[in-house]
């Protein structure tokens, strides 16, 4: 008989004083249903009793594996060798990879410019028109012509102190995707406070030796949903509305429940859908579940996916 499966969650973005959550999911092999299992809110000011809490948690359901949404490995500047002039001394350095992969990238836009200066622009002109429930995915980000935006992008360059060589990917292929739908980019170190990796390298003193930890991005799990039409655009765009957010949450999480086969109690079905800390929670236990069907996407070397262990989950 094959045994019961689970995996933790735990999102830990937004202020101060908010509350967090864990959240476990688990899987059934004998009825092939995933189940919420556990909600766990955890509050940064009752630190005795959230100390007991997790190591409760974690080992009352005997979680071997944890989502966060925040970096797990260092900027590219702290893990590159470098001479006393500031140069790479290794040229096979994933930090060098990543610089000519995006000077390649806007030489060749530029050939394009100068093939046919008029065309360019007209077609430009056309990209970047606003069109109503225009299709995000007409196109992957590094796809010529680039977007302005994602050329300002990659011209600002590359900040070693900033971010990783995993952003630069993520940019090519979510870049102007996450721009159109959460007015927003990513960076590795761009969207998180000293605060909370300070908070998170504290609770995990908590936690097994053994424990294996990934990271994920709720944006980027809300993208692979719309993607994979388990979700709409309008879900994305009043998700986090003051004054419909609840409800639409709710119509979300309903939907995700039916196309991933979640089973979902009514107890922490409210939590969810009333706090949208437990719901980041919940969306990157979905990029769990991809972790153990083995179906996210396989990222390049230059990426350093043995460090930053970065799911892109795939709901297809």
């Amino acid at each position: 008989m094959t045994s019961v499966q689970n995996i933790g969650s735990l999102s830990m973005k937004g202020g101060r004083n908010d509350n967090f959550y864990f959240c476990l999911i688990e899987y059934f092999p004998e009825s092939k249903r995933w189940f919420l299992k556990s909600l766990l809110p955890v509050k940064e000011e009752e630190a005795v009793d959230t100390d007991e809490a997790i190591r409760s948690w974690i080992h009352k359901y005997e979680v071997k594996q944890l989502v966060v949404d925040f970096p797990l490995s260092k900027p590219a500047s702290e893990t590159s060798d470098y001479d006393d002039d500031g140069k790479l001394n290794c040229p096979d350095d994933t930090l060098q990879v990543v610089q000519d992969k995006i000077k390649n990238l806007l030489e060749e836009d530029q050939k394009l410019i100068n093939q046919n200066p008029k065309k360019y622009e007209q077609d430009r002109n056309k990209a970047d028109e606003i069109v109503y429930n225009k299709d995000v995915f007409s196109k992957e980000t590094s796809h010529h012509l680039l977007s302005r935006s994602f050329k300002r992008r990659l011209k600002k360059g590359f900040l070693p102190y900033w971010n990783r060589t995993l952003d630069f990917w993520v940019w090519k292929y979510y870049y102007d995707q996450i721009l159109e739908l959460f007015n927003t980019s990513f960076d590795s170190f761009g969207n998180v406070s000293l605060m909370i990796l300070f908070r998170f390298n504290y609770i995990k003193r908590q936690f097994p030796k053994d424990l294996e930890f990934f990271e994920a991005n709720e944006q980027i799990i809300l993208v692979e949903l719309l993607r994979s039409k388990i979700i709409m655009k309008k879900d994305i765009s009043l998700i986090n509305d003051i004054d419909i957010g609840i409800e639409v949450r709710l119509e979300t999480i309903k939907k995700i429940e039916a196309k991933l086969d979640i089973f979902i109690y009514n107890h922490d079905l409210e939590i969810l859908v009333k706090n949208p800390r437990a719901f980041d929670s919940f969306l990157l236990a979905l990029a769990g579940q991809n972790v153990l069907q083995g179906k996210n996407r396989e990222l390049p070397d230059w990426t350093k996916p043995k460090d930053t262990k970065f799911i892109i989950p795939n709901f297809t």
